[in-house]
């Protein structure tokens, strides 16, 4: 039965989950025990979320090695600054086009963010140093961040063996999670009848918008921002090289909405552009968990859009903590279902945005996933190619070794038409062979 379940795509399943919550909201809004089921899954990841934020960064930070080369440098540069660009550009659009979300256990009385540099440095900084075990209990992000850093930095002196067991807990927490995502149809339907029953099928108008914000932004910069980007690096026109990783990589990874099943894909690639592998066989797999600029948007995005519904004012100074928070917390998020939503409390932590609000929140991502992770997801991975090629193609311009990028993607195509003619080939000599 489980088996059958899940050999259902998430996407089709959730969507399946918002019609049927649609439906019943309409028809038999008095079934108000039907909450219950989207109460615990939110709930549910109110409780696990806060122990995987603290593994996920332990994990990380402990298994942090030196010692890179060829071009690694630069491609880390291009990843670090691309997502938080993303993240600026994400909050440029929410001031630009602010977006109430549909909320329905919020009051929407205006609520005051704290204000002026030192007010929020002071309420920063304070709940940086909460006591980590309060943190994880009363999930509590800045401090989770911080702790979990801190003691992931000491564990790069431990042993194999300790770092392996760090590792394997935060799998088995990840494992977890990925559970309660596979049962998110179920939330979802309760969740959209509350939505429905309570305000109405025009209260869904403002998923709608959510979605238009999200998705144009996310857009923008994968058609301009980052091909600014590409320029900058290497003074040519950016538009055949970016346009090639996202009808080659960005096209698979909407439909498979995941950066590491799209790893191979993206080798390939490298190998078709004549990349060095010694660059791609490490910077693919680091962009699909590292390059997050998506994660960064949907993060910034989400949280403007509850400080906008709550009535809060934010300040630039506050603005842009948020750039800097979720870039640096979007970083790992692309490799996990739904990770991007799961960080959302962090961020709505900077605004004192209580962790049962910011957790209906996250509830309000996973009924907008349907089409924001397939869009964050591409833009991902095919950034990860992008932004491989870039810096090896601006390292080898520095050194004195130009290359002609629009030949190397005319290049890129022809090694695809002669791979499928050899397929083919082979196709036609097999079934000749059988015959015979």
């Amino acid at each position: 039965m489980w088996k059958k379940f899940t050999s259902i795509s998430l996407i089709g399943r959730i969507l399946v989950g918002i019609i049927v919550g649609t439906i019943l909201g309409v028809w038999v809004p008095k079934l108000t025990w039907i909450t219950i089921i989207g109460d615990l899954f939110i709930n549910s990841l109110k409780a696990i979320a806060p122990l995987l934020v603290f593994l996920l960064i332990l994990s990380s930070m402990s298994k942090h090695e030196k010692g890179s080369k060829t071009h690694m440098r630069s491609i880390v540069v291009l990843y670090l600054a691309a997502t938080f660009v993303a993240a600026v550009v994400a909050v440029g659009a929410s001031y630009l086009f602010p977006v109430d979300i549909l909320l329905p256990k919020v009051s929407t009385a205006a609520t005051s963010a704290p204000k002026g540099i030192a007010s929020i440095l002071k309420n920063v900084l304070n709940n940086a140093v909460e006591n980590p075990i309060k943190a994880l209990v009363e999930g509590q992000y800045l401090a989770i961040l911080v702790w979990a850093s801190l003691i992931g930095v000491g564990l790069r002196a431990a042993g194999k063996q300790t770092k392996q067991v760090v590792n394997e807990l935060s799998t088995a927490v990840t494992g977890v999670v990925q559970l309660i995502i596979q049962l998110a149809p179920f939330g979802i339907v309760g969740l959209v009848f509350t939505s429905v029953s309570e305000t109405g099928i025009t209260g869904l108008a403002k998923y709608g918008q959510l979605i238009l914000l999200v998705v144009g932004s996310m857009m923008f910069v994968a058609l301009v921002v980052y091909p600014a980007m590409v320029w900058l690096a290497t003074h040519q026109n950016p538009y055949p090289l970016s346009l090639f990783t996202l009808r080659e990589s960005g096209i698979p990874a909407f439909f498979t909405r995941s950066s590491a099943v799209n790893i191979p894909i993206n080798m390939e690639l490298s190998r078709r552009l004549g990349l060095s592998e010694k660059t791609y066989a490490i910077s693919i797999p680091l962009g699909a968990s590292a390059n997050s600029g998506g994660a960064a948007m949907t993060i910034s995005i989400m949280t403007l859009a509850t400080t906008h519904t709550l009535g809060m004012e934010v300040s630039f100074p506050l603005a842009f903590l948020l750039c800097l928070l979720s870039a640096i917390s979007a970083t790992g998020a692309s490799g996990i279902a739904g990770g991007s939503l799961l960080l959302i409390p962090l961020a709505c932590s900077l605004f004192g945005i209580s962790n049962d609000i910011a957790m209906q929140v996250v509830g309000v991502g996973f009924i907008i996933g349907v089409i924001q992770d397939s869009v964050e997801t591409a833009v991902n991975s095919a950034s990860d190619l992008l932004f491989t090629a870039t810096a090896e193609f601006a390292d080898l311009r520095r050194a004195g070794k130009p290359v002609n990028i629009s030949e190397r993607v005319r290049q890129a195509k022809r090694n695809d038409q002669s791979a499928q003619k050899e397929v083919e080939l082979k196709l036609q000599s097999v079934e000749s062979e059988a015959r015979d």
